[in-house]
């Protein structure tokens, strides 16, 4: 099976949350400031990727401090 790759993996706005010890609500804020990690809308569901929310906390927020 040649070019197929793992689809990506996601954490919902819940699981986000307890992986930061952070409410839901702030992510929501986040969202609607336009700031924190980026997100997709897939059939009207939050979901962050993996890969974005690994780049975010390398980046080093001040919150994540």
């Amino acid at each position: 099976m040649s070019g197929i790759k793992n689809p990506p993996v996601f954490f919902n706005q819940h699981e986000l949350s307890l992986r930061w010890s952070i409410s839901g609500r702030t992510l929501e804020r986040w969202r609607y400031e336009r700031s924190g990690p980026n997100y997709v809308r897939i059939g009207g569901r939050v979901l962050y990727r993996i890969s974005e929310i690994e780049e975010y906390e390398r980046q080093g927020d001040e919150f994540l401090s």
